[in-house]
């Protein structure tokens, strides 16, 4: 009786899982962006203002040269390189209504 009592709580052992091999060199693929300067910082937008609507100039691609209207969220100022995913959708304008 003792005997059992003894085993059932020793810890099970688990099969070892089989040691990976050493990764062999990995690529890193990154989807394609276009590249756009930023020109002119419009205003905050968002419930608290977390992001900024600029207007940027695209670089490179299809739309190269057309200026757009994008939100970003984070730091950003005149003159910082953006990296579009997409360059045909524009951001809303910002509306200055004051209540008050």
């Amino acid at each position: 009786m003792k005997d059992n009592k003894e085993n059932s709580n020793e810890k099970k052992e688990q099969p070892r899982k089989e040691q990976q091999k050493p990764a062999e060199r990995q690529s890193t693929t990154f989807s394609h962006a276009n590249p756009a300067v930023v020109e002119e910082i419009v205003g905050r937008t968002g419930t608290r203002g977390e992001v900024i609507q600029v207007r940027c100039k695209i670089l490179d691609g299809y739309d190269k040269n057309k200026i757009l209207r994008r939100n970003v969220k984070g730091p950003v100022r005149v003159k910082d390189v953006l990296m579009l995913r997409e360059t045909e959708i524009e951001a809303r304008k910002l509306t200055q209504t004051r209540r008050g």
